[in-house]
Order: C-alpha cells, then sequence, then structure tokens
C-alpha cells in the first residue's frame, strides 16, 4: 500500500499503539511509544524530532511531526520532508499505529519558530519569544518579550513588566517571534518562492489510500 502525497488520507487497522490529543509543544511531553516509532527515521536521514502532534476528532485525524536540522536553523529542504513523510507513513503503517483515516504532515520550523528543546531556547537568546506556561505565575501564563539568557533549564526574559524567570518545567509551548522587515515584504509582493519559503518553513502533506493496495 502505497502513501499518496498532498492530503490523501487512509486506515490504519489493528490495535492503536497511541491514542492522544496535543497541544504539545514540547519535546519532553511526546508520549515514548510515539517517539519511538518517529525518531528513529527521523534522525537516519540525519535530523531531528523537535514535535509530533496526533490531533483527534473529525476523521481524518492529522498527525503532524516537526523536525529541524542539527544546527538548528529550519533549513529542511521540502524534498527531505516528503521523503521522511513517506518513509514515516510505511512504518507507522506496520506498526498499526492508528486505527482511524489520518494525514500525515512533515514539516520544518518557519520563522515563529517552536521553542521545544533546551537547546532551542540556548539559540533563541537575544530573540524576541513568547512563552505559554502550564500554570499561572505572578498570575499571567502568557509572556512575551526578550529571551535574555537560558541557564540551568531556566529563561530569562524580558517583558513588559520587568525581568522574569520562567523554568523549563513550566514551559507548555513557546515560539520564536519574527520581526518582518520592508526587504521581506519586497520579497513577498515579488513572489519569489525562496521568499515564501523563508517565511513558512517546509512542509509537506501525506498519508495512506483507504483501504488500498
Amino acid at each position: 500500500m502505497k502513501a499518496r502525497p498532498y492530503r490523501a488520507v487512509g486506515k490504519w487497522a489493528g490495535r492503536p499503539l497511541f491514542l492522544f490529543v496535543g497541544s504539545i509543544a514540547v519535546y519532553r511531553d511526546i508520549p515514548e511509544s510515539l517517539r519511538a516509532l518517529i525518531e528513529p527515521v527521523v534522525e537516519d536521514w540525519g535530523f531531528e524530532l523537535m514535535d509530533a502532534i496526533l490531533a483527534r476528532g473529525r476523521q481524518p485525524w492529522h498527525l503532524r511531526v516537526t523536525i529541524d536540522t542539527p544546527q538548528g536553523d529550519g533549513r529542511v529542504p521540502v524534498e527531505r520532508c516528503a521523503e521522511i513523510s513517506r518513509e514515516l507513513g510505511t512504518h507507522l503503517d506496520a506498526a498499526n499505529a492508528v486505527p482511524v483515516s489520518y494525514r500525515l504532515e512533515v514539516s520544518s520550523p518557519g520563522l515563529d519558530r517552536m521553542l521545544a528543546r533546551e537547546k532551542d531556547f540556548v539559540a533563541a537568546c537575544g530573540s524576541d519569544v513568547q512563552i505559554e506556561t502550564r500554570r499561572p505565575l505572578d498570575g499571567r501564563r502568557r509572556f512575551r518579550g526578550r529571551l535574555l539568557e537560558f541557564h540551568d533549564g531556566v529563561a530569562k526574559l524580558n517583558v513588559d513588566s520587568g525581568a522574569v524567570a520562567i523554568e523549563f518545567q513550566d514551559v507548555l509551548k513557546a515560539n520564536t517571534v519574527y520581526e518582518f522587515t520592508a526587504a521581506d515584504f519586497a520579497r513577498r509582493q515579488s513572489g519569489t518562492p525562496a521568499a515564501e519559503r523563508r517565511l513558512h518553513g517546509s512542509e509537506v502533506e501525506n498519508g495512506r489510500s483507504d483501504g488500498g493496495s
């Protein structure tokens, strides 16, 4: 049974290995059963797994996998996303992982890149970020400001109310905030495909054909 690219859907028979709904945005929160299936494939291609979310509800479900380079620069060619998506689909199909129709999406971070691992926070120091915490800190859960440093599992930000320290274990989700320049808008108006890829990252959807061969 071969994958059909671009929003093809499919059905996995058998007992599911994982059933979860995500707003997972931190690497450590990826269920181990899911990570064990996906991460070896991603690493075999020379990339790193950042995030994996399976959104349930109306079929097809949506499995979104975000990958990055070891350098953390988001430079994953769309062709690699497509190849990894095809191999992941075959691998997950063989594992009878999900019992319903699904869409599998493999993407790289865009400019508003997620901060899913401690190394992502280190790389983002000096950038503007936004963070949502798992619980209120000083009466609020959402913070936006300049990431001053990340050390010993603690992010220090300069926000509107002053300096704040947030432990990594308290982070629900986080991402950098890209500030567009006049040059970015000029590239978008010119319709340059490379500019669009730079703004949004690489993204490929893939799937399995229903009950097909």
